[in-house]
């Protein structure tokens, strides 16, 4: 079984339909990259996943268990954990005070702690004292990554954590991956850079317009493959 999949997944907003039917599953321990250009459906996947959007209880499942209609505070109590896009940090709250948020949903112990967040990201001890909103961008991201460790997920889902970031932060940012996976973390991560998705996932999925037009292991994957699935067309 699955630890989480989805199962003919819709979407809309209002009239609009974002995603036709989509099917992906994550196992236990895996790293699994959603890629896709700007409208591909990938953060209204995440939003649905994470039960920002409702959708039908069995369009979405964690250990089978039905979890689709329910809301994002219930499904972060089960164990799904969003970085979100946008990091979306609380800008009246310190960097300690913002990662202390993260772990007052889902009670309980587990691996991560302020000072095993403090140790994956030292500058964020630093910091500790500022104002999340103070930071640098590639800060930012980290207290946003922080936040959501701090509930000690079984599934962590990243949506764009490098975007808009520079090259040497964003390296800095991937360092993490290993280490949370390390500590018990399923992950999937949307990415709109294939480079970074493949070096990191176990697994990919693309997504044009809301549906799957690929999947497979980054070694099995052709880059004609991969560009027709992205952008919808051949090379010319």
């Amino acid at each position: 079984m699955a630890l989480l999949s989805t199962h003919g997944l819709t979407a809309h907003y209002g009239q609009f339909q974002a995603l036709f039917g989509v099917d992906i599953e994550l196992g236990e321990g895996e790293c699994v990259a959603i890629i896709g250009s700007n409208g591909a459906g990938k953060t209204t996947l995440m939003r649905s996943i994470s039960g920002v959007l409702r959708n039908a209880p069995a369009s979405v499942r964690l250990r089978g268990e039905e979890i689709g209609a329910l809301p994002a505070d219930e499904v972060m109590k089960r164990g799904i954990s969003m970085v979100p896009e946008g990091r979306r940090l609380f800008p009246s709250l310190t960097v300690e005070e913002n990662l202390l948020i993260g772990g007052q949903v889902r009670k309980g112990s587990g691996y991560w702690t302020l000072e095993r967040i403090y140790a994956l990201f030292p500058i964020l001890a630093e910091r500790r004292r500022n104002p999340g909103t103070a930071l640098s961008g590639g800060q930012q991201q980290m207290v946003a990554i922080g936040r959501a460790l701090m509930a000690n997920p079984d599934v962590l889902l990243c949506d764009e954590i490098s975007l808009g970031l520079a090259p040497v932060v964003i390296k800095d940012i991937y360092k993490a991956v290993p280490l949370i996976r390390e500590s018990g973390a399923s992950m999937i991560i949307v990415e709109q850079d294939i480079g970074q998705a493949l070096k990191v996932a176990d697994r990919v999925y693309c997504m044009i317009e809301g549906r799957v037009t690929l999947t497979g292991r980054p070694e099995e994957l052709t880059r004609e493959a991969i560009h027709v699935a992205y952008f919808g067309v051949q090379h010319a």
